[in-house]
């Protein structure tokens, strides 16, 4: 019999994860439009931008434009991610009082993505909450690698949890645990987030599936029977990492929302509104979203040859 919760939380990373990857940037417009219906879909947390450097990453470089026109929605986070101090500051002078860190499990993907070693991206880190000391600002941390790498292959758990309690000393709220190029099973993801648990504290762990494999939905089960009560999804499916070969999109919001519910496991989320949500970024990209359940909602599904 699986251990699982009558709630869990379901936090949106869609409008951050998601766009970043996209080839061409979205129109403000559509990013506010897209923020607040999420937000009135009933999700607690919303990821909305980041305020890494335009030049890195283009598709994002509007942060402060949409933070200036979001009607924020009370009970609701509004996050962004913040790589640096210069992403700090541009964050604070939009109001932000919800923070993202990112740090990698594996030394590789870390050099290639931030261009610093974990050590170095750790003082970073602490440099950012320093700064933030007695200011309200709640933080969130990405754990991206943990459950597998395409560079280095198996991370060593012991260096997964040796970076996850940096962090929790640093001072962050929450720690999400990423299957970053969707390399985890079922197995894995439970025997590792069991002993992870060990020594952090599991009301603080979220977990961050890719569906690159097929898994992300079966792996959350997993971090459900393990204890996990927070899981991350992006809305239709979007995402990848433009530096981990072979991601694909983050798991679908509104798939994790229908299991769950399916499962008897309460969200707070509206998964009719979830769906609209999805259909809405799919003809404003106009292209298809991998998310399965708006196929089948929007009765458009169709058998494999």
């Amino acid at each position: 019999m699986l251990s699982l919760p009558e709630r869990v939380q379901v936090y949106e990373v869609g409008p951050r994860d998601g766009l970043q990857n996209e080839p061409s940037p979205v129109p403000t417009d559509v990013k506010v439009d897209l923020v607040q219906r999420l937000a009135d879909a009933g999700l607690p947390y919303v990821e909305a931008s980041s305020f890494v450097h335009p030049r890195w990453i283009p598709q994002l470089g509007d942060a402060e434009e949409v933070f200036a026109r979001i009607e924020r929605k009370p009970g609701v986070r509004y996050g962004a991610l913040v790589p640096n101090m210069r992403g700090l500051a541009r964050a604070q002078e939009s109001g932000v009082d919800t923070i993202a860190v990112f740090v990698s499990a594996s030394e590789t993907h870390n050099n290639k993505n931030l261009n610093r070693s974990i050590d170095e991206s750790l003082a970073n880190i602490a440099e950012v909450i320093g700064e933030l000391k007695g200011s309200g600002t709640w933080v969130r941390a990405y754990l991206s690698m943990v459950f597998g790498c395409p560079y280095e292959g198996e991370i060593p758990l012991a260096q997964v949890a040796q970076v996850a309690e940096r962090l929790f000393e640093l001072g962050i709220d929450q720690l999400s645990l990423g299957d970053t190029v969707g390399h985890g099973d079922p197995r894995s993801v439970g025997e590792r987030v069991r002993s992870l648990g060990e020594g952090l504290p599991m009301d603080k762990l979220a977990l961050h599936f890719h569906d690159t494999r097929g898994t992300a939905l079966a792996n959350i089960v997993a971090g459900l029977d393990a204890g996990v009560r927070i899981f991350d999804g992006a809305v239709g499916g979007l995402g990848g990492c433009p530096y981990a070969p072979g991601a694909s999109g983050n798991v679908a919001t509104e798939d994790l929302v229908q299991m769950l519910h399916s499962m008897g496991i309460e969200t707070g989320v509206d998964l009719d509104a979830l769906v609209g949500v999805a259909a809405f970024m799919e003809e404003k990209l106009r292209k298809r979203l991998p998310g399965r359940f708006l196929r089948a909602a929007c009765g458009l599904y169709e058998p494999p040859a």
